[in-house]
């Protein structure tokens, strides 16, 4: 039998991909995280499956949940929020999988970002604006970054920055990117995209922080920095251009 690791997506139940819906249709037992994942996604597990919500579990736990599971010949949906490539912990998961021989296949979802843009109406990379798109994380509260990963020295390149988990400490991360990006630098920060209840909070580096204080937002937020965000007067593509279509 096999785990299957799914991207539920931003938090909109319809934007999860229709093989992970069918997988989430066929499967036995279903571990999902907690409030990040909607409702109505549950709603479609089989009638009698078991589901378990892995908010207060340890990752021995819901180890042991996939292992019992397959032991009992069941598939086993395991339901992340977003797209399980980034800051989805499921790669400690496959570790201990990959230990005691359990099989499993992720299916991609919907990152954070992606739907941070979408609500934005935004392309973060715009020609000779910015190509690169940088996503990363602060260290408050969660493992140590990796040296050389802290915000000054990323944000030297001045690329469009997607930060994860790190809302709750938005004074910090101006006060480590304003040296690079300058006060000027519009941000915006996205707060549970996609949901009926998203909020969206638009500002510059001087004045983001109050506005997200103002706003309440504490957590399930991204915060996007960077030129993109505003830029107007900027080239057409070379990928439609005449030139291109001529050769």
């Amino acid at each position: 039998m096999t785990v299957h690791f799914i991207g539920a997506g931003p938090g909109a139940a319809d934007l999860i991909t229709l093989r992970g819906h069918r997988l989430l249709r066929e499967a036995p037992v279903c571990l999902y995280a907690g409030s990040l994942v909607p409702a109505e996604l549950l709603a479609a597990c089989p009638p009698g499956a078991r589901l378990v919500d892995t908010a207060n579990l340890t990752l021995d736990e819901i180890v042991a949940e996939m292992v019992t599971a397959h032991a009992n010949g069941q598939d086993v949906a395991r339901l992340h929020s977003g797209d399980p490539s980034v800051f989805s912990a499921v790669a400690e998961q496959m570790r201990r999988l990959d230990a005691v021989g359990v099989p499993y296949d992720v299916t991609p979802g919907v990152p954070a970002f992606a739907a941070a843009a979408a609500t934005l109406g935004r392309e973060f990379t715009v020609p000779e604006v910015a190509q690169t798109v940088i996503l990363t994380r602060t260290a408050e509260r969660a493992t140590a970054m990796p040296p050389g990963e802290d915000l000054a020295t990323l944000g030297a390149s001045r690329a469009t920055m997607v930060l994860h988990l790190a809302v709750q400490r938005i004074g910090a991360v101006v006060a480590e990117l304003v040296g690079n990006y300058g006060a000027d630098c519009p941000v915006a920060v996205v707060a549970r995209a996609s949901r009926p209840d998203e909020l969206v909070v638009r500002g510059t580096l001087a004045d983001i922080a109050a506005r997200v204080e103002e706003a309440g937002i504490r957590r399930t937020a991204v915060i996007v920095v960077g030129a993109a965000l505003t830029a107007g007067q900027f080239p057409d593509s070379h990928l439609y251009s005449a030139d291109r279509c001529r050769t």
